[in-house]
C-alpha cells in the first residue's frame, strides 16, 4: 500500500477540504508515492515519537496536530520543530495531519468527547458554512436513470439521513452543431430539439471531481450542459464543537468530579456554579473559547472546551458553566480513534499506537 492510498482512506473519515484556513493539514513530509512499510499514530510528532517510528520501523507517522504549521525559513536544528523535520527527513519517515478536518468531522474528535461522557441526541455545534453544492444538469429522458444512478454512487443526492435525493423536471432542450461537432443526436448544422429530464442534486463540496467525473463518464452529449452552486444551507454532520444530553442530569459538583475522572485531568478549570442542574452539554476539542457564545445560544447547561482566559471565564455571565478540562486532555482519544479508524481499513501491515504521552503540561 502507498501513502497515498493510506491518505485516501482518512479522507473518508475526515475530507481535507474542511479543514480550517488557518490550518496545515494533509502529507507535511514525505512521497506521496512510497510504500508503507508500517503507520504509527500519535496526538503530536515530536522528537522521541519520531524516535519510535524508527525503532518500529513505520515509515509514516498519522499525527493528528501538525507539527509544521507555519512556514520554516531555516532548518537548522535550533527548534523542536526543526528538529522533528530533520530527523524525519533524514529517515525517510512520511508525516500526515488531518488536524481541524478531523475537528468538523461527524466522526471525529468531539465525537470522541461525546462518547466518552455519553451524551446522547448529539447535534455540531457550530456547523460549517458553504459546504453543500448543487449540480443541475440536463439529460435525454432514455438516459437520465443511467446517469442520475451514477451520481448518486459518487455520493450526490446526500441529505442528512436520507439518500438518493434528487428533483427532476421533464421538458424539451435545443441545440445545433457547428461544423466541428460531433452529435450523438441530430446531425452537424440542423437545430435539434430532444425530450430531456432536468435533473437536480445536492452534495458535499468534496465529492465536485467525483461528481463530474460519473457525470462526464455516463452523459451521452458530446457538450454536457451543467452548472453547479454552492448552498447557504447548514450541513447537519459538519462542524466545529457538539452539544448533546446526559441520560439523567447531575449537579453541578456531581458533573464536575464525573468529568475530571471520565477525561483523565489533573485539573478542572470552571466558572461560577449556576445552582442547577447539568443535562445540555457542549464540547470542542482544544482551544475553544471562540465557541462560548454558540454553547449560550444553543442552551447548553455546560460548555467543556480548553484554553479558556481569564476574562473568558467572564463570559459565562451565570448562564453556562464554563469547564476548561486542558488542551491535550481534551483531544486524549483522538490518537485511539485514528488508530482504531486504521486497524479496521488496514490488516496487511502494522498500524500502531504511540506509546508517548506528549502532553507538554505538568501539574504540581
Amino acid at each position: 500500500m502507498k501513502i497515498k492510498e493510506v491518505i485516501a482512506l482518512l479522507e473518508e473519515l475526515a475530507p481535507l477540504p474542511y479543514s480550517e484556513d488557518f490550518d496545515n493539514t494533509g502529507l507535511l513530509l514525505g512521497d506521496q508515492n512510497a510504500n508503507v512499510s508500517g503507520i504509527l499514530v500519535t496526538l503530536d510528532t515530536l522528537e522521541n515519537v519520531v524516535d519510535e517510528a524508527i525503532e518500529k520501523k513505520c515509515n509514516l507517522i498519522v499525527s493528528f496536530h501538525p507539527i509544521i504549521f507555519s512556514g520554516l525559513k531555516k532548518i537548522t536544528g535550533k527548534t523542536y520543530v526543526e528538529r522533528v523535520v530533520q530527523k524525519a527527513i533524514k529517515h525517510d519517515i512520511a508525516i500526515f495531519s488531518n488536524h481541524s478536518a478531523l475537528d468538523n468531522s461527524w466522526n471525529g474528535v468531539n465525537a470522541m468527547i461525546c462518547e466518552k461522557l455519553g451524551l446522547k441526541n448529539r447535534s455540531v455545534l457550530i456547523p460549517q458554512n458553504e459546504t453543500i453544492k448543487k449540480l443541475i444538469t440536463f439529460v435525454p429522458s432514455k438516459d437520465a436513470e443511467k446517469v442520475r444512478n451514477a451520481l448518486f454512487a459518487a455520493g450526490g443526492g446526500d441529505i442528512g439521513n436520507y439518500e438518493n435525493c434528487s428533483f427532476n423536471i421533464e421538458g424539451r432542450g435545443s441545440f445545433k452543431g457547428n461544423k466541428d461537432s460531433n452529435p450523438v443526436i441530430g446531425k452537424k448544422g440542423e437545430i435539434r430539439f430532444e425530450e430531456e429530464i432536468q435533473i437536480g442534486i445536492t452534495f458535499s463540496k468534496h465529492l465536485q471531481t467525483t461528481i463530474l467525473k460519473a457525470l462526464f463518464e455516463t452523459h451521452p452529449y458530446e457538450e454536457v450542459a451543467y452548472e453547479i452552486t454552492t448552498l447557504e444551507n447548514q450541513n447537519q454532520h459538519l462542524g466545529m464543537g457538539m452539544i448533546g444530553e446526559l441520560d439523567k442530569a447531575m449537579d453541578e459538583e456531581e458533573f464536575l468530579k464525573f468529568l475530571k475522572e471520565t477525561m483523565k485531568t489533573d485539573c478542572v478549570r470552571h466558572s461560577a456554579m449556576l445552582q442547577r442542574p447539568i443535562k445540555k452539554i457542549a464540547v470542542l476539542g482544544g482551544s475553544g473559547s471562540f465557541a462560548i457564545d454558540a454553547a449560550k445560544n444553543a442552551g447548553a447547561d455546560a460548555f467543556i472546551s480548553a484554553d479558556f482566559k481569564y476574562h473568558d471565564f467572564f463570559k459565562a455571565e451565570n448562564t453556562v458553566l464554563l469547564a476548561d478540562i486542558g488542551h491535550y486532555e481534551s483531544e486524549q482519544y483522538t490518537k485511539d480513534l485514528l488508530h482504531s479508524f486504521l486497524k479496521k481499513k488496514i490488516t496487511n501491515f502494522a498500524v500502531l499506537l504511540s506509546q508517548i504521552n506528549t502532553n507538554p503540561i505538568s501539574y504540581l
